[in-house]
């Protein structure tokens, strides 16, 4: 059975990232053995063969079974590995934010309503970069002009931000799986070669229309419905509509890999971090809490599929809008002040052998 041996202290041998003046801290170095290679590579193959027979059913399935217990998992994840981001006066405001988000997401869809939820996403971007950018004020104020222009583009074509929205979330366990991967000893280029090949060029691949001859072309009902949410509008034909809703299911369906099976099994730091934080989702309460909420969305989604996905698209947003600022850090570095719990982070994971 292939191994994970992580050790701390070093920061990883020559091919690990992060030096000294990286951050966060690479987590405890470790060489992984063949299964994580494997079972990515399964993964996405058994992926794209169900995202070109059954793009519809894979999409649903998978929201049902996965969804609320990713949200939990990759909350866990984030909120434990990025703790000196999401702490203090920056995560209560960022948790006012998304939670303005979330009451737009339960009212009746309307231009008032994404309206809204823009402008508080905006916010929360605007908010993330003032906290990141400390200290570096021609940083800060092109990152606003920045801003500024997305979101005046975002207020005008509102169909076109979301559709944008739903797809950079499946595409961003890359940056979390690049930042992860700091920690390795050896077989850096091969782990993010084989990242890359699911996150970029699988959805090239599919939406070239080279596939075509696979994909299932069932067009009608809820296959048209999800079509359209996930294919920008201009670009909607019934041919293309079929590509992006089988990219959407097959990087959604990866998605869930790295949050429920890679990140909690080979990086167990992050968890125990978590419980420090949260003592009352301790252990294997958290699985118990993701479970027992995608089974009551599961039922909700066999009742009633709109109301339900209605229901999801809210609750996920705090897990959806929460990574932005920590992604934020992770591109544009630390702002001054943020670099203080490096060290302590060297120290809490440096002096232990762990195997997975």
């Amino acid at each position: 059975m292939a191994t994970t041996g992580i050790r701390a202290g070093t920061g990883g041998g020559p091919g690990a990232g992060g030096g000294p003046g990286s951050w966060p801290a690479p987590g405890p170095a470790a060489r992984l053995g063949a299964a994580p290679f494997a079972g990515f590579a399964l993964s996405a193959a058994l992926a794209l063969v169900l995202a070109l027979r059954a793009p519809t059913g894979l999409a649903v399935l998978g929201l049902a079974v996965f969804g609320l217990l990713h949200n939990v998992l990759e909350l866990r994840y984030v909120a434990g590995r990025f703790a000196a981001v999401l702490a203090g006066p920056l995560l209560r405001l960022l948790l006012v934010l998304v939670t303005g988000i979330v009451l737009c997401r339960l009212l009746p869809p309307s231009r008032l309503s994404q309206s809204a939820e823009i402008l508080l996403a905006y916010g929360l971007l605007a908010a993330a970069c003032r906290y990141g950018l400390r200290g570096r004020p021609w940083l800060l104020a092109a990152a606003g002009v920045g801003l500024v222009g997305a979101g005046a583009a975002s207020l005008a074509f509102p169909a076109y931000h979301f559709v944008v929205l739903a797809h950079l979330h499946n595409v961003v366990p890359l940056l979390f799986l690049a930042e992860w991967s700091r920690r390795l000893a050896r077989g850096r280029a091969a782990f993010l070669a084989l990242q890359s090949g699911w996150v970029l060029l699988v959805p090239v691949l599919l939406l070239s229309g080279l596939l075509d001859g696979l994909l299932s072309q069932r067009p009608g009902g809820w296959t048209d419905r999800l079509a359209a949410v996930y294919t920008p509008p201009g670009w909607l034909t019934p041919q293309v509509g079929l590509r992006f809703l089988a990219v959407f299911a097959f990087l959604q369906t990866m998605h869930y890999v790295v949050w429920v099976w890679f990140l909690p099994r080979y990086a167990p730091e992050a968890a125990e971090r978590f419980d420090a934080r949260v003592p009352g989702l301790r252990g294997g309460r958290a699985w118990v809490l993701g479970l027992g909420a995608g089974a009551l969305l599961a039922l909700l989604f066999a009742v009633d599929y709109a109301r339900g996905r209605s229901v999801y698209a809210a609750l996920a947003s705090y897990h959806a809008y929460l990574e932005f600022p920590v992604l934020l850090t992770l591109v544009l570095g630390p702002g001054a002040g943020q670099r203080s719990g490096e060290g302590a982070d060297r120290v809490r994971t440096g002096r232990k052998e762990v195997k997975v």
